[in-house]
């Protein structure tokens, strides 16, 4: 049967969009909270119009944007409840009617973060990226990866030359108008100084701080009203972490500290570059970096005509993160292909350049050192460690789900590693996962640590870049192993001292890691086996039908020879 649509009439729209642009004036101007100050000159008085004048702005089109917000996000609401009325809960007819209300409501949101752009296009990122959210959600807002329309540069010149302090002319040689790049809060232009050196210039958006106030306490009330209407549904996670992570992008002063932090982190990798930030050039609006030659990780066509195997950046890739998450404990939040270029320059060939630093996670060394040991189980299988660490983590129940959500295999599974899940295995999950209720979801959201969340989204974005770049996610599993084991062990290097108690617990586990390491090795030498017997089987299948192909066209002469 059909999953029944829900339907909105005109008359009915309208008086929806008139509710809530009524509804949500009362929050804008609340947000804008414009306030007078005394004067004592004139240029003060000009100043003080001025951010007056940009708050009332600020303030009209928060009202615009939020009104969209709480349109769509009331549709959607009405909806979900029409759409599953009375549909029992375990049923097919419930779930084939879920996913359709998921798609639209996607699109309905995809719409409205189009529309707002902004902090919108970010939150649409932010949500695509979570692996936690329905796969209509992921799919449909990851098109907002690329969508960003840069400012006109009157805008542009003016944030510059208020932060700099000078004119362009007199600090650049040469200043491209036309940005190279272009993201939801700034964009970046090429310039090069007057020493000759070629710089990349990052420009945050003018008003974005006033128009983040609006927004987050927009999303904040919305997610509220949500969670009102449908007690099983809490955003306020989302919310709340989307919020912290946009504050601290907005500083680029902090961003030039991350990515210097990051350089001193890679010093010794030659395959990885940062680029040098000119700090007399960069404030909390203004960032200027080393400008890098390069293309997109995931420019498969640029690689082939530069004669750069894909696999092996894919490798890279991965080792630059695993290395971050558990060695270093301070991991890139955002490493979509935008932000990773492959510059023909390196040591085999290429190396890979980071952009981007905004958004950086640093782990306690707690957490560090538990998601080392949590990584080992999940390749070895060892569910009791694996319920042991979800207390710790404080999930609780919700660890069996570890495996499925990090190496794609069920607690019990006896599947090989980055195989998958046998036909079996993916009917039982079925069934167990169909007693699960979004309450469930919200609740292992709510417990899980933030911790998890940056984490998540930077291996989301990994694992499809990988994906992109046809490596095997075994790779992935295997390298996470090997570094999750180098994690603990840079631990054990930290401590120190000569006891006897202290020389028999540091040989124990310089023991450990040992047969750890010679167990990875021997899976990794299993999946290298299994992928020279792929290619030789399709060499061979090759070779078949060449021949076979050869012998169907020279049939006639044979025949005519005999």
């Amino acid at each position: 049967m059909k999953p029944r649509r829900f339907k909105i009439t005109a008359k009915a729209r309208k008086t929806l969009y008139l509710v809530t642009a009524t509804g949500v004036a009362g929050l804008a101007l609340q947000a804008a909270n414009p306030t007078l100050v005394p004067f004592s000159n004139d240029s003060y008085i000009v100043s003080a119009a001025s951010a007056f004048t940009e708050k009332i702005t600020s303030g009209f089109q928060g009202i615009v944007r939020s009104s969209r917000a709480v349109y769509t996000i009331s549709f959607n609401i009405v909806d979900y409840k029409y759409s599953l009325r009375g549909l029992p809960l375990e049923s097919e007819e419930y779930l084939r009617a879920l996913s359709e209300v998921h798609k639209s409501s996607a699109k309905r949101i995809l719409k409205l973060c189009e529309a707002n752009k902004g902090f919108y296009v970010k939150a649409g990122q932010f949500v695509a990226a979570l692996r936690q959210v329905p796969n209509e959600y992921s799919s449909i807002l990851s098109s907002l990866q690329d969508q960003a329309v840069p400012c006109e540069f009157k805008a542009i010149k003016r944030v510059l030359i208020n932060n700099l302090g000078q004119d362009l002319s007199e600090i650049f040689l040469a200043f491209n108008e036309q940005p190279i790049a272009a993201a939801s809060i700034a964009q970046v232009h090429h310039a090069v100084l007057k020493d000759h050196r070629e710089v990349a210039v990052k420009v945050q958006y003018p008003g974005l701080e006033n128009q983040m106030k609006f927004d987050v306490r927009t999303m904040a009330i919305l997610s509220n009203c949500v969670a009102w209407l449908f007690p099983e549904y809490r955003f306020n996670w989302i919310v709340s972490e989307f919020e912290k992570t946009i504050s601290l992008e907005l500083d680029f002063v902090q961003e030039g500290k991350n990515s210097e932090r990051t350089a001193k982190n890679f010093k010794k990798n030659k395959m990885v570059k940062v680029p040098h930030v000119f700090w007399e050039l960069t404030t909390r609006q203004v960032l200027t970096m080393q400008f890098c030659n390069g293309h997109k990780v995931d420019d498969l066509e640029s690689m082939k005509e530069s004669g750069i195997n894909p696999t092996k950046v894919a490798k890279a890739l991965v080792e630059v993160f695993a290395e971050m998450i558990f060695v270093h404990g301070f991991v890139h939040g955002d490493p979509h292909p935008g932000n990773v270029l492959v510059s023909p320059n390196g040591p085999n060939g290429f190396c890979l350049v980071l952009l981007d630093h905004g958004i950086y996670k640093e782990l306690d060394e707690e957490f560090r050192l538990d998601y080392c040991q949590l990584w080992i189980s999940l390749i070895l299988l060892d569910s009791h460690k694996i319920q042991e660490l979800g207390e710790r983590f404080g999930v609780g129940k919700y660890s069996r789900y570890f495996p499925v959500i990090f190496t794609g295999r069920t607690i019990d599974s006896k599947s090989a590693l980055g195989i998958g899940m046998s036909k079996e295995e993916k009917k039982k999950l079925k069934q167990e996962v169909a007693y699960l209720r979004m309450e469930d979801f919200s609740s292992f959201m709510e417990t899980l640590s933030p911790n998890f969340l940056t984490i998540l989204r930077a291996d989301g974005l990994v694992k499809s870049i990988i994906r992109k770049l046809g490596a095997s996610q075994r790779l992935r599993l295997l390298v996470y192993a090997k570094y999750a084991a180098y994690g603990l062990l840079t631990d054990l290097n930290s401590e120190s001292g000569y006891t006897v108690q202290y020389v028999f617990f540091r040989f124990k586990k310089m023991t450990n890691y040992i047969q750890l390491r010679l167990i990875l090795e021997v899976l990794e030498l299993h999946s290298r086996m299994e992928d020279l017997g792929h290619f030789l089987v399709n060499k061979w299948k090759i070779f078949w039908l060449n021949l076979w192909s050869f012998l169907n066209r020279n049939s006639f002469t044979f025949g005519q020879i005999n």
